[in-house]
């Protein structure tokens, strides 16, 4: 423990049933003795976090374990963590006041922002949150899918339902789902393919998207007293995302965009299938018009009991009409076929247009009530959104990969013999006149190297995906390790290659792919405004943009955090979103900000609301893409409900970040400015000189923390490292802030920031940035719920693990005084006590989860020594990862 006070830690009653009926489970299923086992363990815990005297010098139980008794243990406390989890989340405890459109909507009209306004930037806004396939989900779906299982008999038991509509006794039904949790095996036994990970999120996709966005318009319609254009999509980049994974090909973006548009039709088919049974009118009864009229006759229903029902035939040939549409583009028949004959549709638009039809016949007749809302309604409403692609599909490689392809294209081609040997002036003129013609570089019958050749196929394929399920399928290109504007160009000419990038004959160019620049690096951030300068100083880009409207920069979050610290990544992503703003005004293009988030502080984690209310004033335009992955994709859009309150909550953000006024003078953002800089500059020394400058800091990182038993995890189809080596530069940012979250350090989230803060001579300011500055503020509050979870003396024990002990003393030192500057400089700042003192809720969910994590971490150790001693055991690597998987349940971020 940290030395923080002792304070009393209560549970919700949904913990206390939860937990009763998970200790009745292990009892029934595991045994009296390991039932009493786990209860002494967990029990002697709760007395030493609750500072019961006596408690600490007691036996803690873990040493009587057998091997078999501490799989079964760590299954317990994990499955724990699940339902707690579960229970808070079901008590909002996620999520942020006023976060919702309706109070957003009313914030803004009080600051004299009138509804015109708001729709007036609605119309041009694009909020997406992208679903990625970074390995940070521990948990199998059968785990999950048993969770939210649980989570809707919870909400039956809310509702006083004391049986299910099957009959059966709730209490029983959720007693059943923890017994099969129980017997589910929590660990994956193979790895990862880049198919499986389509399949999970096409699954979130269908059980989830299809049905809360949808929900989410009808609710935005009421709050804004009309109908709000779609200006919340869906976004993915599983099966287009290259950067590091060789298993994404050609074939994995034709999978992927198959499966989801195969989805979203098929979803499609189910509501029209479902509306032509419930839409019964007779012409008898109600008066048809010719439009609804005409779409009747050229269904081809002739069936004489639907003679007099013109909207049930009408139905019929939309649906008729769709199921050709599933052919054309799935290549099989639907699970119901039509027994019609039609045409296939050219595109969502057309389909749209018929569903609109069926929905202006129903709105003449009557009040207009069958046609506002309701089935109709979500189904046309989805058609806008989803189309026939269901989810935006970005491509993504790194430029190294890109700099290889073209030079080799420009060599077989006879343009350059050496384009890697040019400088940047040099490369720019070249593909600026590559890029003002449409001859392409690439021969059809030209033999290439094996990447570049899979390239090409990769572009072509996403023409091809273009062609078929319409542009909306992808529309982004993201380029990892993006330093210069050759970088950009480079995909154009890629494009190109494809037709995806042409010129008319007076030289306009067009593209129906954006190339996007991903900055990562504190020195690619620095440098990004005069990168972008430069890449609209060419009139061929800078109109290319002007005709699109908007230009995306994608900013990351994880590697900057790795390269320079907490607070450092934090203030350079500030900084570079600030500077860049004038530059898009100048080229008179609207800036679209595409951020890498991670689920953990230390990559660009937490709150949402609090993220973007907290970009500086004028960078979010209405506009802005988020990336959701792993464990987030499970707790933010696990079930319906909690996908509505998370996008609603970005929505809500967006239209506050974009439209309300700042409250802060303008001096004291000048203030508070110069403040920010001095304190990151501050904070990158000190974390670069403990992780870079520091000799034996690999060495001790790696010894330190599980790093190597994570890689053992089977969570993800890419390598934990971009290449062989084993430098902290060349490894990736999401095993990186896990191994140190699992060692209970969590030093990406805070490290450097603590000297940096105690070193500032103006305490007051940095008061007064507390309590008057969002973005100071969202620092912070990030910063101290990473300390509260973190815990020195836990991580004293994996410090041990180091063989060079005078080498674990100097540095683990370090970091322990490093956490006591940083834990006693934000209570000075927030003017708290202890940590997450303002934050009662917050404090009290840590609190609870605190008792269940010490002897997990206590096991990892032991088992790690016993691995690393050579044990061959089997059951020791396993119980190691059972361990991890355990304690980034409990932590609720993994990497």
């Amino acid at each position: 423990m940290n030395g923080e006070p002792l304070i009393p830690i209560s549970q919700n009653e949904d913990v206390r049933f939860l937990g009763k009926m998970l200790g009745d489970v292990i009892r029934a299923y595991g045994g009296e003795k390991l039932y009493r086992q786990t209860e002494y363990i967990r029990s002697t815990s709760v007395d030493r976090f609750r500072g019961i005297e006596g408690a600490e010098a007691s036996d803690r139980g873990l040493v009587a374990l057998s091997l078999d008794d501490t799989l079964n243990f760590v299954r317990g406390f994990m499955l724990f963590s699940l339902l707690a989890n579960l229970a808070e989340d079901r008590q909002g405890l996620a999520h942020d006041d006023g976060a919702t459109v309706a109070e957003a909507f009313e914030r803004l009209k009080a600051e004299g922002v009138n509804r015109e306004a708001v729709f007036e930037m609605l119309s041009h806004s694009l909020i997406v949150p992208v679903l990625t396939a970074h390995p940070t989900e521990v948990r199998r779906k059968s785990i999950i899918d048993h969770k939210n299982r649980i989570a809707t008999l919870m909400a039956l038991r809310d509702d006083g339902q004391s049986v299910t509509t099957d009959g059966d006794d709730i209490d029983a039904a959720i007693y059943r789902q923890i017994a099969l949790l129980w017997q589910t095996r929590p660990l994956r036994r193979e790895k990862l393919f880049v198919a499986d990970e389509i399949e999970n999120a096409r699954a979130t996709m269908q059980e989830v998207f299809l049905t809360a966005l949808p929900k989410l318009y009808a609710r935005w319609e009421k709050a804004l007293g009309a109908r709000p254009p779609g200006f919340v999509r869906l976004g993915t980049w599983i099966g287009g995302d290259r950067d590091g994974n060789p298993f994404v090909d050609a074939d994995t973006l034709r999978y992927a965009i198959s499966r989801d548009g195969g989805t979203a039709i098929r979803h499609y088919l189910d509501s029209i299938h479902k509306l032509g049974a419930e839409i019964s009118i007779s012409s008898a009864m109600s008066e048809t018009p010719g439009a609804v009229l005409a779409l009747a006759e050229k269904s081809g229903d002739a069936a004489p009991s639907r003679a007099d029902e013109p909207y049930r035939r009408a139905m019929s040939g939309i649906y008729a009409r769709l199921a050709a549409t599933h052919i054309k583009l799935i290549g099989d028949q639907p699970p119901r076929p039509s027994g019609l004959a039609g045409a296939p549709y050219s595109g969502p638009e057309e389909l749209r247009a018929d569903l609109v039809t069926v929905a202006a016949g129903l709105a003449s007749d009557g009040d207009g009530a069958l046609s506002s809302g309701g089935a109709l309604g979500r189904l046309i409403r989805s058609v806008e959104i989803f189309g026939f692609h269901l989810a935006t599909l970005d491509l993504r490689q790194n430029s190294d990969v890109h700099d290889r392809v073209i030079s080799e294209l420009f060599k077989t081609a006879g343009v350059a013999a050496d384009y890697a040997a040019l400088d940047e002036d040099d490369r720019v003129a070249l593909l600026i006149a590559e890029l003002s013609h449409n001859r392409p570089l690439a021969g059809e019958w030209t033999e290439y190297s094996e990447e570049t050749a899979k390239e090409l196929a990769i572009i072509r394929a996403a023409a091809k995906a273009q062609a078929d399920f319409g542009r909306a399928a992808i529309t982004t290109y993201n380029i990892s390790k993006t330093t210069s504007v050759s970088d950009m160009l480079e995909v154009y000419v890629l494009l190109k290659q494809a037709g995806l990038y042409r010129v008319t004959e007076d030289g306009t160019p067009s593209a129906t792919i954006m190339s996007v620049p991903l900055f990562e690096t504190i020195a690619d951030l620095q440098a990004a405004p005069a990168t972008m300068r430069a890449f609209f100083a060419i009139p061929q880009m800078r109109a290319l943009a002007q005709a699109r409207g908007h230009q995306e920069v994608m900013i990351g979050y994880s590697d900057s955090n790795k390269d320079g610290g907490y607070l450092t990544s934090t203030w350079e992503l500030y900084e570079a979103s600030s500077a860049l703003a004038p530059v898009f005004t100048e080229a008179d293009v609207a800036m679209q900000l595409f951020h890498g988030r991670g689920g953990a502080v230390g990559r660009g984690g937490g709150s949402a609301f609090g993220a973007i209310l907290a970009q500086p004033q004028g960078t979010v335009q209405g506009r802005i893409r988020i990336t959701e992955q792993g464990e987030v994709i499970a707790a933010k859009y696990g079930t319906v409900d909690n996908a509505v309150t998370s996008l609603e909550t970005m929505a809500s953000a967006t239209m506050l970040a974009t439209l309300s006024s700042d409250p802060i003078a303008d001096a004291d953002v000048t203030r508070f400015k110069a403040a920010m800089a001095e304190l990151s500059a501050s904070a990158f020394r000190h974390y670069r000189g403990l992780v870079y400058e520091t000799e034996g800091f690999r060495t001790f990182f790696r010894q330190m923390t599980p790093i190597n038993e994570i890689a053992t995890l089977k969570i993800g189809s890419r390598p934990s490292s971009r290449t062989a080596s084993d430098a902290i530069e060349d490894l990736r940012a999401i095993p990186w802030v896990f191994s140190w979250a699992q060692a209970r350090v969590m030093l990406p989230g805070w490290y450097g920031t603590g000297q940096a803060l105690g070193e500032f001579a103006d305490k007051g300011l940095l008061k007064a940035m507390a309590g008057e500055w969002s973005y100071f503020q969202t620092i912070l509050a990030n910063m101290e719920m990473v300390l509260a979870k973190s815990d020195m003396g836990i991580a004293a024990h994996y410090a041990g693990l180091v063989e060079d002990h005078a080498l674990a003393d100097t540095l683990f030192g370090r970091i322990k005084d490093g956490w006591h500057a940083s834990r006693d400089s934000l209570l000075d700042a927030t003017g708290q006590s202890h940590l997450l003192e303002a934050h009662p809720a917050l404090n009290n969910s840590i609190r609870l989860r605190l008792p269940y994590i010490e002897p997990l971490n206590l096991l990892q150790i032991e088992l790690m020594k016993r691995h690393r001693a050579g044990e061959a055991d089997e059951r020791i690597g396993e119980g190691i990862q059972l361990t991890i998987n355990a304690i980034a349940t409990a932590l609720r971020n993994s990497g």
